[in-house]
């Protein structure tokens, strides 16, 4: 009887969630051809970016707290269940390569752990303490924020890990797309709630939900790793070289910022041990890897600042 009460609870919570009303503008789409399929998908998705627009200053909040987490010896970790969960394990795990970060500086966490990539684990989601272990299991301390991504906003799951994180003085973020009124702001430091309104197939909250977590996803980590001098103008400048594609798009960027050839990019790169940052600083100013790794720590690792080090004497 409990069971059927609590069921009943649980019913009644999700029934409120935007993420699960029927979309009147795809309502018969049971009964479309594939191209009114497409284009009802299509004209649901033109909807996201302008929801993730409207949360443009609360992002920039995020975007804050988490340049100055990482300036100062902390790290972002996300913790999602499902679609989300995978967004943050994505995007954490693609920080590396693409920005040079630490392993362990940018992380995601998933309900049910990593066999939940790849294959669901049902029921993993359904618990706060879950969630409330895994920050345990991380050692979140006051210098990290956390991140907790769910669109529903209700999963326990990720409700534990932002309670324990906000517990544990980290900053707390959380990304939903449901309303921000339907959000307690007492629960969490800065939500970000990029509303896009009902799901082309009714919950399905791997459509719009998705994709506005993705964009928003992108935009913390992509601006606090500029913000953190990883950009040289618009491209990658401390991209790791590890595989052949991230070589030769390596050389590429040395030859675009510096003008030399493809044999000289090659050569810099090998004499600043693959460190692109260090090749440009060498190349500008025609200084040693040494001293180039010298003004890159006196600039905290700005590429322009170390090249106008040099020329200001």
């Amino acid at each position: 009887m409990d069971n059927k009460k609590h069921n009943k609870s649980l019913f009644n919570e999700i029934a409120l969630l935007t993420t699960e009303q029927q979309n009147t503008r795809s309502k018969n789409i049971d009964y479309a051809s594939t191209a009114e399929i497409l284009k009802i998908i299509n004209e649901e998705d033109k909807l996201v970016p302008l929801a993730v627009e409207n949360e443009l200053p609360y992002i920039e909040q995020a975007v804050e707290a988490i340049v100055h987490a990482l300036k100062n010896g902390g790290r972002l970790l996300y913790f999602g269940a499902g679609t989300s969960g995978r967004l943050g394990v994505v995007d954490a795990s693609e920080c590396p390569p693409t920005f040079g970060t630490p392993f362990g500086m940018i992380e995601g966490y998933i309900a049910g752990g990593r066999e939940a990539m790849f294959r669901a684990q049902e029921g993993a989601e359904d618990k706060e303490e879950n969630g409330a272990h895994d920050v345990i299991s991380a050692k979140v301390t006051s210098k990290d924020v956390v991140c907790g991504i769910a669109a529903s906003r209700r999963t326990p799951y990720v409700v534990g890990a932002v309670k324990k994180a906000k517990e544990l003085g980290a900053v707390t973020l959380y990304v939903t797309t449901n309303p921000r009124e339907n959000f307690d702001i007492k629960e969490v430091d800065i939500p970000i709630c990029p509303y896009v309104g009902p799901e082309v197939i009714m919950g399905s909250t791997r459509m719009k939900s998705g994709t506005a977590q993705k964009l928003v996803l992108n935009m913390l980590t992509t601006t606090a790793l500029v913000r953190l001098g990883k950009v040289y103008e618009n491209m990658m400048i401390d991209l790791q070289m590890t595989n052949k594609k991230l070589v030769e798009r390596s050389r590429r960027i040395v030859m675009n910022i510096t003008g030399v050839t493809y044999e000289e990019a090659a050569d810099y790169l090998a004499k600043a041990n693959n460190h692109v940052k260090s090749a440009l600083v060498m190349i500008k100013r025609g200084v040693s890897y040494e001293k180039a790794q010298q003004l890159l720590t006196k600039t905290d690792g700005f590429v322009r600042k170390a090249i106008d080090l040099i020329e200001n004497g």
